[in-house]
């Protein structure tokens, strides 16, 4: 029989597709986890994969990769898509699909398989990278192809002997690991909808959480975090220990409408208190050594970074080409934050970096101050002459009717 390497979560879906895969269409079936952590099937996932049929159940600790290698240059370019997620879910699919073609190689499988629907986003994510690190390998997609509802499922396996005993289906749709947590569908579904309490697990409520604030101090080294609090810290505990402490202080809880990328808006809610307070106290540093026009080309990088993210593309000479520009513009970006963690928000306090643009003596109102100020006004003459020359040209003549075109009908008598 021809082998097969499925990306394996755990869950019903990926077990039901091992048998499917292995009955319907006559493949060894090689189950892949992938710990890009914060799965709650990780303890379970070789003995379920085992009982539904797998040859083997491959296991990866991918965790330190996921933020060391997708998670921390993402947030050096600033990318958040749509002004809101941090791309979580959408980080671990091109390492996940990398994984995948990497035990398809080393166990001569011929096909990789993954459990997507067809109306995600991740299956654009899965298929794009494959095809473009190995294109002779064939992608299968049971749920998209075959979508079977949760009963049916459950059926499907007992009828060939698999009883698990899988509980009941919370009421929505969960996709986690170490950089963010989405919750769809279920009441989720009605934008008008206040998301329920239970939508939430990492994240308290601003109004649970503690009446004091905390406070944390992140060391950057050319725009990674590499320190928490003056300790040197690994990237997978400093991502850990923001995540748990942001989350009892209500931090990091975003509710987005969604452009997904086959067309559909999608309503989501998201914890990332890790991702949350990292970006907030990148820009603070940002804000600090990189000059004005570098924030501002920036930002506009940022914002294709992230859809080239979303859009599963990482695996492309554009991000190549984006990646070259981003670890150009983080030379000098480094330096400590210190952030105030405070009933859901996350506010930047403190900031110092040795090659900070901010001069005090430049700034200061008080003695000391070194700006000339006398060289103001020529700046301003010169800097106004183009204002000045077109005023007298064109716009002096068609002032009164310029204010008057601008002004309501009832106010130009």
């Amino acid at each position: 029989m021809p082998k097969l390497v499925l990306a394996y979560s755990g869950g019903l879906d990926t077990t039901t597709a091992i048998k499917w895969l292995n009955v319907e269409q006559g493949y060894d079936v090689i189950a892949l986890n992938i710990d890009v952590g914060k799965s709650r099937e990780q303890p379970v996932v070789e003995s379920r994969g085992m009982a539904a049929g797998a040859l083997k159940v491959r296991v990866i600790d991918a965790k330190e990769d996921f933020i060391r290698y997708f998670a921390f240059p993402a947030l050096a370019a600033g990318a958040v898509y749509q002004d809101a997620y941090p791309l979580a879910t959408a980080l671990a699919r091109p390492l996940m699909a990398k994984l995948l073609v990497d035990v398809a190689h080393e166990q001569g499988a011929s096909a990789v398989a993954h459990g997507c629907t067809g109306k995600g986003n991740d299956q654009v994510r899965f298929d794009i990278g494959v095809m473009t690190l190995d294109p002779t390998l064939k992608i299968v997609a049971p749920t998209r192809e075959n979508a079977m509802a949760r009963e049916t499922q459950i059926e499907y396996l007992n009828k060939h002997g698999i009883d698990i005993p899988w509980g009941a289906k919370g009421p929505f749709s969960i996709d986690e690991n170490l950089w963010g947590r989405s919750a769809e569908a279920g009441v989720l579904e009605d934008p008008w909808q206040e998301p329920p309490p239970e939508a939430y697990e990492w994240t308290r409520s601003a109004e649970d959480a503690p009446g004091t604030p905390a406070y944390v101090e992140i060391g950057y080294e050319h725009g990674m975090p590499v320190t928490l609090n003056g300790e040197e810290i690994g990237p997978v505990p400093l991502v850990e220990y923001l995540n748990d402490l942001g989350g009892t202080h209500g931090v990091g809880r975003l509710d987005h409408i969604e452009d997904r990328l086959v067309g559909i808006k999608s309503r989501e809610i998201y914890e990332a208190p890790a991702a949350i307070i990292l970006h907030t106290a990148h820009r603070a540093l940002e804000g600090m050594t990189l000059s004005k026009q570098q924030i501002k080309l920036k930002k506009t990088v940022a914002t294709e970074y992230a859809e080239l993210i979303y859009n599963g593309l990482w695996f492309s000479a554009h991000h190549q080409d984006i990646a070259a520009y981003i670890a150009s513009t983080q030379r000098h970006v480094s330096g400590t934050i210190r952030v105030r963690l405070h009933r859901g928000q996350a506010t930047v306090v403190g900031r110092k970096a040795e090659e900070s643009l901010y001069d005090r003596s430049l700034a200061t109102y008080d003695r000391g101050d070194t700006y000339d100020q006398t060289a103001a006004v020529g700046f301003i003459n010169i800097w106004g002459l183009q204002t000045r020359v077109q005023a007298r040209k064109q716009l002096l003549g068609t002032l009164a009717e310029t204010l008057k075109i601008a002004m309501p009908q009832e106010e130009q008598s």
